[in-house]
């Protein structure tokens, strides 16, 4: 096997798991453990992946999507797998908390199609326009400072409203979520802090997560896995993936195949 075939097939692992090592990477191609750190060393100096000890983490992507605009047509299928999952969790009397994500969005369209009886509290523009056309759901809309993307409202106005209400369920948006380093990240330090406040007032938590957000990162991380009570995907991730969420004792909730 070629060098570059062999990093390939390390890079493909890397992606599906989050992180690789040297011993089963050895067993695997049949060849030395320095050899396989010499193709590690290689591959971080490309930008590929990070060095950790034992073997490998995935070099974590930023795409800088910080306006929801611009995430709205991205991953469309799997925003609606998870949007149907996180309607499940909802029951009549519930009072919810969406916050500003595109995820939000997809369980409002869900929520207005439905009879439940329950109360929003939201943050997001489009979320509250979307819930106005609801005959059974109270609409609460929390405002303060607009965000960067103008999509919604965040900082000390938004945070000293939210911090009034208790809530039974939230459902928070990430952008990227290491379960191995236990960071889960946002763009902008406002969201961030706001999205901890909501963390803070509700008896059950959910990050909404599109199954490409385990290998991505952003630029504020806001709370460590532990502060949620769950994760929302569109997949089953990773046997890597999975065993570190379990450790963490969260609810891993999945489409069921």
């Amino acid at each position: 096997m070629f060098v570059e075939e062999r990093q390939e097939i390390i890079l493909e692992l890397l992606r599906e798991n989050g992180r690789v090592r040297v011993k089963d990477l050895s067993e695997k191609f049949g060849v030395t453990p320095d050899l396989i750190r010499k193709d590690l060393t290689t591959m971080e100096e490309k930008g590929l992946l990070k060095k950790a000890y034992g073997g490998a983490v995935l070099e974590r992507v930023n795409i800088h999507r910080k306006i929801a605009s611009q995430r709205k047509e991205l991953n469309t299928k799997e925003k609606a797998k998870i949007a149907r999952l996180a309607l499940s969790l909802i029951n009549d009397g519930d009072v919810v908390f969406l916050d500003i994500s595109t995820n939000s969005i997809e369980v409002a369209r869900l929520l207005q199609q439905s009879s439940k009886q329950i109360t929003v509290v939201t943050n997001m523009i489009d979320v509250m326009l979307t819930l106005t056309k609801s005959q059974t759901i109270k609409v609460i809309f929390i405002g303060g400072e607009l965000d960067f993307g103008r999509d919604g409202f965040v900082g000390s106005v938004a945070i000293e409203s939210i911090q009034k209400y208790r809530f039974d369920i939230a459902f928070i948006g990430v952008v990227g979520v290491d379960v191995f380093e236990d960071n889960v990240f946002t763009y902008m330090d406002n969201d961030g802090i706001t999205k901890k406040t909501i963390l803070a007032g509700a008896k059950a938590t959910y990050m909404l997560c599109e199954s490409d957000k385990f290998i991505q990162g952003g630029n504020y991380r806001y709370a460590a896995l532990s502060d949620f009570t769950g994760v929302i995907t569109d997949k089953k991730p990773s046997k890597e993936i999975v065993k570190s969420i379990n450790n963490y004792k969260l609810k891993l909730i999945y489409p069921e195949a």
